[in-house]
This record gives structure tokens, C-alpha cells and sequence, in this order.
């Protein structure tokens, strides 16, 4: 048997960090045995239908490495892949009334007085249970009403006696009370077909193996099941997925500012992390690694070791995860990536090149170097207590001699490459018999302003150039007499 899974997202905006897992372990459990992916498009609501979600897909799709054997830009034998051209070919309500003649669904005509007097509130909560008045119609009432072009939608009949059972490969078996379970809508008035329905009907008939999503999916299993043994079809693995929650415990959303792949983007974080880290939200491989390429994903992944409990969405282990990724991404790549923050920062002819090899090993998202990096722009205000370091055995009376005695040096010195620099430095040092620090923790904070920085004093120097460090030494010099 092929495994064959499929990635089913609704067009409805941004795709969630929890959708994205799901894509993420469908594509791993077909692509781990050699199996086949398929993405199909449901857009049978067309109220939460969002103009332009469909590239946002297709984007992230690609974005992230997922690439698919079937699909709406990829077609198969088992087309179309967007329902609501499905629903134009009629294969919903075929199916439909397929049941309808097995006895396993019946037309409904009630209107919505009629379902709004069913409501009950149970436990604080309003709740609607049909009460298969319709169930009881003959055939001729049928007909009449359908030749008197009554709205109707179409209801699947599940019996009100017994239970109904299926195994998941995480949770184990389940059983319900069929009592418990309503007679849900497969086919509305308009015609179109629920999630649930045509859910069942296009996995079976693009012969899905392994349906995989969040275990809020758990208490409507029941009713999937109920419909593939109406049809006679064999069910598919289930394999439902625990919450993601946020720092907090709390369900993630849209308000926590990282719900989606494209919100993690646009704050900095790589794509190929982003999917690394996603990966480990609810799954772990039996040794200790965390760094996985899509490739090794897709050589350790198994799902069996999926957890039950709720993940957490932990942004500092991300944003530790993304820096490690910056660390060895390929300089090309990373220039086209973080450049654009330092433009944002520094308008003055710098050493572009050179700022971001310094930060290349020091952030863990791009927009970290803005911070960073500002004081190249303009050197900041600074307290001269910054002079003081007791490790370093600085203060302001040492670091002012230091300062005053480099000047004459650093105005005769005209090679200002990291090498040369160092080397007249170190010179100076070695006269003067004082350890580096004494030296450096002054000359540093003079030509920055800050308490740190990304390099040390002679790459600061370098990408200023000799009349910047000159100038920003003698503003240190200045803040240091007068204090």
C-alpha cells in the first residue's frame, strides 16, 4: 500500500503555526516511507473565503520546503483538488444522496425557527441537538417538497442507541455513545458540502492513508467514522496532534503576535528554522539533536513518538534555534537577508561588509542588529561611568591617561586595517606594562559609546575609519575631564 497523505488548508488567511505542523507532519509521514503528499484547497465556506490566501499558501508551501506530488498547480487522478470545483462536478451531493438511498442520510426541511426552538444551554453553553423530525417524512412529502423548491440541506442519521469506536495512533481507542453525537448537516441549502462530509468523501476518493490534525478534532472523529462504515469504505489512520499552546499554556493565537509562518518571517526568523523548531512542537527523535534539516526530518521522523500533552510555543528556544542557523547559513544568503536592517540603521559610507561579519555569530533574528549596530550611525550619549570597570581595572582617571596617550599615536597612525591597528596598540601596551584591558575597555567605550558591542575595539575602528575613531576619542576625552 502507497501512503498518501494531504495537506488541506482552507483559504481563509495567514497560515498558522498549528496548520503548518500539520502540513509539516503529513508531508514527513508520507515522505519517510516513500509515499506521496497531496494539497488540496477547501474552500467550501465561502464566507471566510480571503482574497489573495491562496498565494499565501502556495508561498508557504514553497517557502518552507513542502513540496507536493498533487495539487491544484499539479494535477493527478484524483482532480480537481479545490472543492468548490468538486462541488460544480456534482461529487458531493452524488455521494449525498447515495446515503440518502442507504438510509445512512434523509433530506431536512425544517426552517430556522424551527431549529432555534431546539436550542438547550447545557453547562453554560448553548447547544443544538436535531431532533430527526424529518427522518419521519415519505417519500411523496419528500418529493413535494422538492418539487415545491423548498431549502433543504441533507443529514446524516446516526442512531440514537449503541457507541461508536476508532483507534488513533496517539490517543488510542475511543469510544462515545452514539446518544451523544447529532445528526450533523452533510450538504447546506446552498448546496455546498460541510467540512466534515466532504472531508471523508475526498479522502477516500483520493485514497488518503493517514489523515493528521489537532486533537480539537478528536470529539468529531466519531462522525467520520459513522460515515465510512454508511459508505462501506476502510477509515484511514488518524493521527490527531496535541494542542500548541503559548509561554503561558494559553491556546495561540493571533494576538500572541507569532501565530503564523509569515508573522515569524516578517520579525526575522528563517524559514528553515521556523520548520526545524515547528517540528519539535509535540514530537521529539530518540536521541537529543534538535538541529534537523528538512532531509533529516524526513529520515528520523516517526510519528508513533508524537506526545500527548499540550507544546509549548517557547520563542526564547526558537529565537536560540534561529541563531544557530544564522551562524552557518551561507554569507551570500545572509547578506541578501540582514543587509536591509543595517540600511535601515546607517546612511553613511561604511564598510558594509565588514558590520556584518561581526554580526554574522552575535544575533539570533535579523531585526537584532538594528540595536546593535546603531552607534556606527552616530555615537550615543554616554555616562563616563561607563569608564569604570572593576574587572578591567579601569576608571575614569586611568581611562583619561589611556585615552590622552593613545591620541598622539592614532593621529600619526594612517593604516587603520584591524591588523595594523592592533599591532600599534599591543606596542603601546606592552610600554606601558598594563594588562589589555586596561587599554582596550577605554578605547572601546570612546569610539562606541556603548557597554557592548559586536566586536571589539580595533573592528570598530576599522569600519569608522581614522578621522571618526579620532574625533569620538577626543568626545571621550571631554566627557572625562569634565566629569
Amino acid at each position: 500500500m502507497v501512503v498518501r497523505t494531504r495537506y488541506a488548508p482552507s483559504p481563509t488567511g495567514r497560515m498558522h503555526v498549528g496548520n503548518l505542523r500539520t502540513a509539516l507532519y503529513e508531508y514527513l509521514i508520507a515522505r519517510h516511507v516513500g509515499g506521496e503528499f497531496v494539497l488540496r484547497i477547501e474552500d467550501t465556506d465561502q464566507e471566510r473565503f480571503f482574497e489573495g490566501a491562496l498565494d499565501i499558501i502556495y508561498r508557504t508551501m514553497e517557502e518552507t520546503g513542502l513540496d507536493y506530488d498533487e495539487g491544484p498547480d499539479k494535477p493527478g487522478d484524483c482532480g480537481p483538488y479545490v472543492q468548490s470545483e468538486r462541488v460544480t462536478e456534482g461529487i458531493y451531493m452524488k455521494y449525498a444522496k447515495m446515503l440518502v438511498e442507504k438510509g445512512e442520510a434523509y433530506y431536512c426541511f425544517c426552517t430556522k425557527e424551527r431549529l432555534e426552538s431546539l436550542k438547550t444551554t447545557v453547562a453554560g453553553k448553548e447547544i443544538m441537538l436535531y431532533d430527526k423530525h424529518c427522518l419521519h417524512l415519505s417519500k411523496e412529502e419528500i418529493q413535494a417538497n422538492l418539487d415545491a423548491g423548498m431549502p433543504f440541506v441533507i443529514r446524516q442519521n446516526i442512531p440514537n442507541e449503541g457507541t461508536t469506536s476508532f483507534f488513533d495512533d496517539i490517543y488510542g481507542e475511543i469510544t462515545v455513545e452514539n446518544a451523544e453525537l447529532d445528526d450533523m448537516v452533510l450538504i447546506k441549502s446552498d448546496g455546498y458540502p460541510t467540512y466534515n462530509f466532504a472531508n471523508v468523501v475526498d479522502d477516500h476518493l483520493m485514497r488518503i492513508t493517514h489523515v493528521v490534525r489537532g486533537n480539537e478534532y478528536l470529539s468529531s472523529t466519531p462522525k467520520y467514522i459513522r460515515l465510512y462504515q454508511a459508505f462501506g469504505w476502510e477509515p484511514p489512520v488518524f493521527v490527531h496532534l496535541p494542542l500548541i499552546t503559548d509561554e503561558e499554556h494559553h491556546k495561540l493565537s493571533k494576538r500572541s503576535g507569532h501565530s503564523s509562518f509569515e508573522d515569524l518571517v516578517e520579525q526575522g526568523f528563517i524559514p528553515e528554522a521556523i520548520v526545524n523548531y515547528i517540528a519539535l512542537l509535540g514530537w521529539s527523535p530518540e536521541d537529543n539533536n534538535e538541529i534537523f534539516s528538512l532531509k533529516e526530518l524526513i529520515e528520523k521522523f516517526d510519528y508513533t513518538r508524537i506526545n500527548k500533552s499540550p507544546a509549548v510555543f517557547d520563542m526564547v528556544k526558537l529565537r536560540w534555534m534561529n541563531g544557530e542557523y544564522v551562524k552557518t547559513m551561507d554569507y551570500d544568503r545572509y547578506k541578501e537577508m540582514a543587509l536591509p536592517y543595517v540600511k535601515q540603521v546607517i546612511h553613511k559610507e561604511l564598510d558594509f561588509d565588514k558590520i556584518l561579519e561581526l554580526m554574522k555569530t552575535r544575533i539570533e533574528i535579523f531585526p537584532d542588529i538594528c540595536e546593535k549596530i546603531d552607534f556606527f550611525e552616530e555615537l550615543p550619549d554616554y555616562d563616563v561611568e561607563m569608564y569604570t570597570h572593576k574587572k578591567m581595572k579601569t576608571n575614569s582617571e586611568n581611562s583619561l591617561e589611556v585615552l590622552e596617550e593613545l591620541l598622539p599615536i592614532l593621529e600619526k597612525q594612517e593604516d587603520y586595517s584591524l591588523d595594523a591597528l592592533r599591532d600599534v596598540i599591543t606596542e603601546y601596551t606592552v610600554k606601558k606594562e598594563v594588562k589589555n584591558g586596561v587599554v582596550l575597555w577605554p578605547l572601546r567605550t570612546a569610539v562606541s559609546g556603548k557597554q557592548s558591542t559586536p566586536g571589539g575595539a580595533f573592528e570598530i575602528m576599522e569600519i569608522l575609519g581614522k578621522e571618526e575613531s579620532l574625533r569620538r576619542i577626543r568626545i571621550g576625552i571631554e566627557k572625562l575631564k569634565n566629569c
